[in-house]
């Protein structure tokens, strides 16, 4: 099973949990809004049903490369602090390592694959982040 959802709703672990895949292992990755050079807010934004289709094919890419019973990704959009969920990504194969090389998959790509921009308050300026040359260094490794 492959789920894939964008929202601006906050992501609630014990939920996500309850809904992924298990069978065997589980491997699962939360990302957070830090408060780097004094961030007080995320904006990130998204190109609906775009965005949702670059998740679905990293997605799909996942399911087959590993043999995974379940893949999935929650990202959130919209106003975030810091502390704040931003990404939920799970992934359910037979065994831990293709459960883990997955996730880590999952994570590498969307970074660099997925649409979406990021832009930060500090007080009383915004900055648009910048893609970041370790992220597209992470996403290399996982050859499509």
């Amino acid at each position: 099973m492959i789920r894939v959802v964008v929202t601006s709703a906050p992501i609630v672990l014990a939920d996500e949990l309850a809904m992924a895949e298990q069978s065997g292992a589980l491997a699962t990755f939360t990302g957070m809004v830090r408060a780097d050079d004094g961030v007080t807010e995320l904006m990130l934004e998204h190109y609906p049903g775009a965005t949702e289709r670059a998740l679905e094919a990293l997605a799909r890419v996942a399911f087959q490369r590993w043999s995974l019973s379940g893949a999935t990704i929650v990202h959130r959009v919209g106003s975030m602090v810091p502390g704040d969920r931003i990404v939920f990504v799970a992934t359910s194969a037979a065994h831990r390592a293709a459960a883990l090389e997955a996730c880590a998959f999952l994570i590498d790509r969307l970074k660099t694959d997925a649409p979406f921009w990021k832009r930060e308050r500090l007080g009383d300026r915004h900055r648009w982040v910048e893609p970041r040359k370790s992220d597209d260094a992470s996403a290399a490794q996982w050859q499509l």
